[in-house]
């Protein structure tokens, strides 16, 4: 049964108000802005998207194009590749993606399916190790990858992972976006099959995000038995029923996930 909290990877203790500087959070939040669906932001979308006057978003903007993470014709500003550096400099000084990588070979090459490991991140969850061959998913699940939590084997592991207090918080302030047919948008539903997730102690998701694709996720956790992560594996549903797909990875995978504990 999944039993202990998750350990949020972005937990912070409260900040004293003298230690915190408003303009890295302001600057920050305007590269967050940027996303799939605003790819190119002009100062005034900017600054809508962020709270802040045109005039003060400009001035963040133009500071991030002197320093070359962002790039800009004299209207719109747009990313550079500059911004990667930031979630580079987490891939090589974080010990965990380093620690599994043994370890999502060794679930490669016992299921013979691409092997993934991810955190909790907010609302989503974030893929920081993978191993085995690209699959053609229009969700490309690269390492940095972001997904909403609930569609995937792992965050709805990590949700479920999750004290019940914590969780109805959780769904009363989330809309649950639909983006496949069998994605569960309900929040009872949601709520039974979390349920099913803590008792069992493993996730299986199918189609909730991509459709004619299952996801399989064990937990991670470390010395102290709490779980910091997920260990999943996605593949074609194709024509091996849900019990099948189970019987076939979920041993490897929750030995191997039990072999990490005392190296987390």
């Amino acid at each position: 049964m999944l039993t202990t909290p998750v350990t949020p990877p972005h937990a912070t203790q409260p900040l004293d108000k003298r230690d915190w500087i408003a303009g890295l959070e302001k600057g920050l939040s305007i590269i967050e802005a940027f996303d799939d669906e605003h790819p190119r932001l002009t100062a005034s979308q900017a600054g809508t998207h962020c709270g802040l006057t045109r005039t003060a978003a400009r001035r963040y903007l133009l500071t991030l194009q002197h320093l070359g993470y962002v790039t800009s014709d004299g209207k719109v500003f747009w990313l550079t590749p500059r911004v990667l550096r930031l979630g580079q400099s987490y891939l090589e000084s974080a010990g965990l993606p380093r620690i599994v990588q043994p370890f999502l070979q060794r679930v490669t090459a016992g299921t013979q399916e691409t092997a993934y490991m991810s955190v909790m991140d907010g609302d989503d969850i974030v893929y920081i190790a993978r191993n085995g061959a690209n699959r053609v998913m229009s969700t490309g699940y690269v390492l940095g990858s972001r997904v909403q939590a609930q569609v995937t084997a792992a965050g709805m592991l990590m949700l479920a992972a999750r004290d019940q207090a914590w969780l109805d918080e959780w769904l009363a302030t989330r809309e649950l976006k639909a983006y496949t047919s069998y994605t569960i948008t309900s929040k009872e539903r949601l709520q039974v099959e979390l349920a099913r997730v803590r008792a069992r102690g493993w996730a299986l998701s199918e189609q909730q995000l991509e459709l004619n694709y299952r996801g399989i996720a064990v937990p991670l956790r470390d010395r102290r038995g709490d779980v910091v992560g997920a260990l999943s594996v996605t593949m074609p549903m194709g024509r091996e029923s849900s019990e099948d797909a189970v019987a076939r990875v979920l041993s490897v995978m929750t030995e191997t996930a039990q072999g990490m504990r005392n190296l987390i």
